[in-house]
């Protein structure tokens, strides 16, 4: 069976959210910013797998995701600014890698 593009864009969507996902649970926080988290890459492979952005798939998965991210970053960033380090590192890690894979396994050609 062949998987279509939006699929693969929310199967990694979910193996993202589950790998950001993981260190919030070490830390300790709440189960709606884990939630958050998780739901916000799933979409962000959604939106990946159906959006015709002429850039390489890395850079195409770094910038959705900080589009999507941005509202939410205003409002950690008015109250934590210093939380801000991990989420940008963890933005670009798992938006190159969403961007990439859904890329690489979202063609059409596959």
């Amino acid at each position: 069976m062949k998987l279509n593009k939006v699929w693969y864009g929310i199967g990694f969507g979910v193996i993202a959210g589950i790998l950001d996902v993981i260190p919030m649970m070490i830390q300790k926080l709440t189960w709606d910013a884990n939630f958050s988290a998780f739901t916000m890459w799933i979409i962000i492979g959604f939106i990946l797998s159906v959006t015709k952005f002429k850039v390489k798939g890395i850079l195409k998965g770094i910038i959705i995701s900080f589009l999507i991210l941005l509202p939410s970053a205003i409002l950690i960033g008015w109250k934590e600014p210093i939380s801000l380090i991990p989420i940008t590192a963890m933005t670009i890690i798992l938006g190159s890698f969403l961007g990439y894979f859904t890329e690489k396994f979202g063609n059409d050609k596959n």
